[in-house]
């Protein structure tokens, strides 16, 4: 893929082939979805039929697995401290793991932990990484996305170090990557509302990450400040972000062929944002 993959996080409410047709009628070439409810621990298995719908619908509308971002549960936390609990989310995300698999889908993106303050966020990095391995040790053909989060509570992700942390200590570093929320960048402390400021911003990532490792973006606005740790999506160009950190994105080569992905707040208008994101492409001279 070398096209800019622009799309939404749309409601597969009705079944999962659902929201292939949803992606569709929003005139998106990319999306996501939860290929379970995200709020419950467990879901019936899927059937031969859902899976059977859904590879037809993918087929129908052109979506390929590359275009496609699942999101886990939010209930997960790989880095919990207690074992049972931890246990509990281990094997919630190796059934999310193995859901993709069946739906023959190559990407699982997922919030990386919580260390509650009962353990430092070291210890609590390291066993998030043990439990990607623990995960792809049993599945195979998914990639572990790893979000960056916003920091609120304590939840980690917010620094480009946290993630680099955690694949440095994944083994099969093929099948590991990152998403960057464009919200829970800048409510982390990075800063995005100038193209220099984007610059220097995807600069550090490159330096701390690795390019290598983007499999994905969300792209959203911010209702609050730069630094304030609060997770607060706003509609493109109406938060404290501003137009122009996604004219960057959408003018820079290297957020190519990755599934971008809009969990903005008004549903209603995911097509006018993605039609305004593909026109800054054919705004480059």
């Amino acid at each position: 893929m070398t096209d800019y993959l622009v799309g939404a996080h749309v409601s597969a409410a009705g079944g999962v082939d659902k929201a292939v047709a949803r992606a569709h009628e929003i005139g998106a070439n990319a999306f996501a979805l939860f290929t379970k409810n995200q709020r419950q621990w467990t879901a019936k298995p899927l059937t031969d039929e859902t899976i059977r719908l859904f590879r037809a619908a993918c087929q129908r509308y052109r979506f390929t697995p590359e275009q496609i971002l699942p999101h886990d549960s939010y209930l997960i936390n790989l880095g919990h401290p207690e074992k049972d609990k931890l246990d509990k989310s281990r094997a919630a995300f190796l059934d999310e793991l193995q859901r993709c698999e069946q739906l023959g889908l190559t990407l699982l993106n997922f919030h990386p932990g919580s260390h509650l303050r009962m353990i430092s966020e070291e210890d609590c990095l390291d066993i998030i990484a043990e439990s990607i391995n623990e995960a792809l040790s049993q599945t195979t053909g998914v990639t572990a996305v790893i979000e960056n989060t916003a920091g609120q509570g304590s939840n980690l992700g917010y620094r480009f170090e946290h993630l680099a942390r955690i694949i440095e200590q994944v083994d099969d570093k093929t099948r590991v990557g990152v998403c960057i929320d464009t919200c829970h960048a800048f409510a982390g402390g990075y800063d995005l509302r100038t193209a220099g400021a984007c610059e220097a911003t995807f600069a550090e990532f490159s330096d701390v990450v690795g390019f290598e490792y983007l499999r994905g973006m969300h792209l959203n606005d911010a209702k609050v400040s730069l630094g304030s740790r609060k997770d607060r999506h706003h509609s493109l160009g109406e938060g404290e972000i501003g137009a122009e950190a996604f004219r960057f994105i959408m003018q820079d080569a290297r957020f190519k062929g990755i599934p971008m992905v809009l969990e903005t707040i008004d549903p209603a208008i995911w097509d006018q944002e993605i039609a305004w994101l593909r026109s800054c492409t054919s705004a480059v001279s």
